[in-house]
Formats: C-alpha cells, structure tokens, sequence
C-alpha cells in the first residue's frame, strides 16, 4: 500500500483541489481516501487502473463533503491562481501565466462533466482512458470534448490578440 500511496497520492491530491479548490480540505480528502483505499484494498478488482479507483473514491469523499454542508454546486474559484502549483501540466504549458487566469475562468463558467474532465486533463498526469473511467464517459468522448475545448480557448486566445493589436494601433 505504501507504493501505491507514494505513486499515486499527487495525482489524488491534484484531483480533489480540482474539485474543491481548498488546498487544506483536499489534503485532508487525499488522506481520508487512501485511509478507505488501504482498509478496501482487497475489494480492488483490477478492471480498472488504481489510480482510477483511487479518484472514484475521492471523488465520491468530496461528494459526501458537499451533502454535509450542503452545497448544491462546486466552490467558485476565487483562490488566487498563484496558489495552484506552477507546475501544473496545462497542455504543455501552451498559454502564460495571465492567460491561465483566463483559463480557469472559463473552466468555472462549465458545468459537471466537461468540467471535470478538463480539470483532470490540465491538472494531472491522467489519460484520456482513465480521466473516462472517472467521470464515467468513453474515452473518444472525453479526448473530443477536450480538444473542442482547448480549440475554444485557442480561438478566444487568437481574437483577443487581433482585438489588442488594433487598441494599440488606435493609440
């Protein structure tokens, strides 16, 4: 179990501050699934990969987290984006700091799912197989809808650059 817990325990920890955007609850919530991972090892079938039933169990623990306080919906993202480790993996880095403000804003406006699933991709090491077998989706369907998505920013990205070339050729 050690191996497992040293493996995996990034990937989990990544995972729930994704989905509860509170550094101290998600250690916490990291801690408390591998304490019911170790006492449920031997219910671990092996149809899936560890780490996804590692993130099943986390994510139902933040689940549970929401009822007992009995929040409908996902914590908005007012942390400050410099709390997030600098080395979160956004797609090879493909955008800058400021832009990754822009980013999670865009993240926090999408619901369920789609949510989930870009916050995994962008913030763990997951595939798209395993980000599927979490939120419960084919992976086709999560590899599309995540690159529909980073098109999407792509595009935001492109016309707000052509919108300030042309404030600064007015100035």
């Amino acid at each position: 179990m050690e191996e497992i817990y040293q493996a995996h325990l990034e990937t989990v920890n990544k995972y729930l501050f994704c989905l509860c955007h509170d550094k101290s609850l998600a250690e916490d919530l990291t801690q408390e699934t591998f304490y019911i991972a170790t006492k449920e090892i031997n219910s671990f079938r092996n149809e899936s990969k560890i780490e996804v039933w590692l993130c099943q169990i986390a994510k139902n623990l933040w689940y549970q987290e929401l009822r007992r306080k009995k929040k409908l919906s996902i914590i908005s993202m007012d942390t400050e984006i410099g709390e997030i480790q600098s080395d979160l993996n956004l797609e090879e880095n493909f955008m800058e700091k400021e832009q990754r403000v822009e980013v999670y804003k865009q993240i926090e406006k999408l619901e369920g799912t789609e949510k989930e699933l870009i916050l995994l991709r962008l913030t763990t090491e997951l595939t798209f197989k395993n980000i599927a077998g979490i939120i419960g989706k084919s992976e086709p369907w999560s590899r599309v809808t995540f690159y529909r998505w980073k098109r999407k920013m792509e595009e935001m990205n492109q016309k707000e650059e052509v919108e300030n070339g042309a404030k600064q050729e007015k100035m």
